[in-house]
């Protein structure tokens, strides 16, 4: 699979089906990865998540369509997906910063979001360390929360539920407990409706770890690549992140097996500049 030519195939859809229902199952299809992938792709290829990618184009092509043409607020609301004229001027103010009904002919008083393109950049001089690893299924019990990305609100609220899990002794209860792979924070179950995806600290099972509201989540036997991060967190590691998904993967023969990713948080100062972490990313090979 051509990485970089799927997800522009992925915009020529979107682009084509702006005033249409837009699928992500559909999207999903044409890129060939799950829609967990998709997200998360689209996220770091974009910095923005799809959902927000599409609605942006929409308001940027129904405000075009307001000032160069004759249709009423509420042709466009429905031609655009929204489900009501008022739903539609909501979302139309608080992106333009003015509403559709004082925009006339001012094409000066909306916002231009263009269409997007992909390209592969090959950057020299940084070697990404990784490995490919085989691991039979175990089992993790941790803590959860929802993680929205819009906006990229979910590089902000991770890091904060991490320093909440320090400061409260959460994470200071699993160290002892912890098995050979550290405290763990995990990756998973995307909801494309909402644009959210599950967040989990956690360790691997052990019958020592007590408490209120944990979860406990089978990691099924997997392929993964294993990719070495140093440095202070959370830079280190969302450095990598990005780079996975904008350099690794459309370069190399892999694609993500949509299971859960891990993050590998062996012991040690996370704040040092020679810290280790780790990331793991489930993959098949194409």
């Amino acid at each position: 699979m051509n990485y970089i030519k799927s997800m522009n195939e992925v915009l020529d859809y979107i682009e084509n089906n702006l005033n249409e229902e837009i699928s992500i199952d559909e999207i999903a299809k044409i890129a060939c990865i799950s829609k967990f992938h998709l997200h998360r792709t689209f996220q770091f290829l974009a910095g923005e998540n799809i959902g927000e990618y599409i609605r942006k184009r929409r308001l940027t092509k129904a405000a075009q369509e307001m000032v160069t043409g004759d249709k009423k607020i509420i042709d466009l609301a429905f031609e655009y997906g929204y489900s009501s004229p008022e739903s539609f001027s909501r979302a139309f103010s608080k992106w333009h910063g003015v509403s559709p009904s004082k925009i006339g002919r001012n094409e000066n008083l909306i916002k231009a979001y263009q269409r997007i393109s992909f390209h592969l950049t090959v950057k020299g001089g940084e070697q990404m360390n990784y490995k490919i690893i085989e691991k039979e299924s175990f089992k993790v019990i941790g803590k959860s929360i929802r993680v929205s990305t819009e906006d990229n609100e979910n590089f902000k609220t991770i890091p904060k539920f991490w320093q909440e899990s320090h400061k409260n002794g959460f994470c200071n209860s699993l160290m002892g407990k912890a098995g050979p792979l550290g405290i763990l924070g995990i990756c998973m179950d995307m909801d494309e409706e909402d644009s959210k995806f599950t967040y989990m600290i956690a360790v691997e099972e052990n019958q020592e770890i007590e408490g209120e509201n944990l979860d406990l989540i089978d990691i099924p036997s997997q392929s993964w690549a294993v990719f070495e991060c140093i440095g202070p967190m959370p830079d280190a590691m969302q450095t990598v992140w990005k780079k996975i998904f904008n350099e690794w993967f459309p370069s190399t023969g892999y694609k993500h097996a949509d299971a859960p990713e891990l993050e590998v948080y062996y012991p040690g100062n996370p704040n040092d500049e020679n810290y280790k972490s780790e990331i793991w990313i489930p993959v098949v090979k194409e």
